[in-house]
């Protein structure tokens, strides 16, 4: 498909910097398969959910993948000391990431980056667009701590390029249900869940069930080529358990819908799925989901507003219709939503 059908025209105004406090004060735009939307708030989920509805969350924790080092000045020329600008993106190995530096052009294959007086890494490999494979003298969970004590949240580009990140942050950039480290953006439309949100689901009868996907740096990358076919899907990797997988199946069976927190979990539930059945499994995903894709699992989606021409937006046009979601993007707009990772949310159902 033409990319440029993925286009609208999105207002600075519209660009979230902040999420609402508390978090699940947050707007909803519910976006039935054929009646007219609905202007609600995330607190309002358990009213518009059934019992016997399945709520999957991803429940990766992100770890402070954005940091700073030192590329000491070298001994036969090259200048003096450079400061270097670190976001990591994907774990080769337990000593290895592969990251976005800048400025990459300043840094060769054997450069040393210094941290801090613990943390040093040496580049081991260098590709396009400022994508460098560094390799620690570090590991496994002491490499973790270092990140720990070195690195900041990684906010999206969108968000770092207006401010820098404070210790707000931290727990704003963050699920409350966040258990297994391993990404560098966070699964934002569970950031809404609040442990009361949570309680209300459970008394309202709807199950919740749980995943890992890991998150990319790639998922806020634009999609560059003219047509989707052209377009390469970064990969992530996911885990779905035996148990979860036999529960929703057993849903699945018994005619519950299955809703997605977030496109992660979507995502990592379609690419378990095999001929209408979840199959438990560890691996990576580079689906792309785009208009005329099937959907094997889910029946709903609770996502926040997404980029212009990005796969993500592909997605939800995929899901409801690219009509339908144009339509309730520009209502979205027209009322105020407030758009992307600590924006507003809304919940999609599938066309039928």
């Amino acid at each position: 498909m033409d990319v440029s059908l993925f286009d609208f025209n999105l207002p600075e105004r519209a660009i979230a910097l902040r999420p609402a406090s508390p978090r699940d004060s947050a707007r909803l735009l519910h976006i039935p398969a054929q009646s007219e939307f609905e202007h609600h708030h995330v607190f309002d989920l358990p009213k518009l959910l059934r019992a016997g509805d399945v709520l999957v969350f991803n429940e990766t924790k992100v770890f402070p993948a954005a940091l700073r080092a030192r590329r000491p000045a070298r001994a036969h020329g090259g200048g003096g000391d450079v400061s270097v600008t670190v976001n990591l993106h994907k774990r080769r190995d337990e000593a290895a990431w592969d990251a976005f530096c800048r400025p990459a052009k300043r840094l060769r294959i054997g450069d040393k980056l210094i941290f801090d007086s613990a943390l040093s890494a040496e580049v081991s490999e260098k590709r396009d667009g400022g994508d460098l494979t560094l390799r620690f003298n570090a590991s496994g969970p002491a490499l973790q701590g270092a990140f720990e004590r070195c690195g900041v949240p990684p906010l999206p580009p969108y968000i770092a390029s207006k401010r820098t990140p404070d210790p707000q942050d931290i727990e704003d950039y963050q699920t409350i249900y966040a258990k297994d480290s391993g990404s560098v953006a966070a699964p934002t439309a569970g950031l809404h869940f609040t442990d009361k949100l949570l309680k209300n689901l459970d008394l309202a009868g709807v199950q919740r069930e749980a995943l890992t996907l890991h998150v990319g740096a790639g998922t806020f990358l634009p999609v560059k080529s003219d047509d989707t076919e052209d377009h390469d899907m970064h990969s992530e990797w996911f885990t779905l358990s035996l148990e979860a997988a036999q529960r929703i199946n057993a849903a699945k069976e018994e005619g519950r819908r299955i809703i997605a927190v977030g496109t992660t979990t979507l995502r990592a539930l379609e690419s378990a799925a095999d001929d209408g059945v979840l199959v438990a499994q560890s691996r990576e995903t580079d689906i792309f989901i785009t208009p005329g894709s099937s959907f094997q699992i889910i029946d709903g989606l609770m996502t926040n507003f997404h980029l212009p021409k990005s796969t993500l937006f592909m997605l939800v046009s995929a899901l409801a219709g690219l009509d339908r979601i144009q339509a309730a993007y520009e209502t979205a707009i027209n009322e105020g939503y407030r758009f992307y990772s600590y924006g507003d949310s809304s919940l999609i159902w599938k066309a039928e």
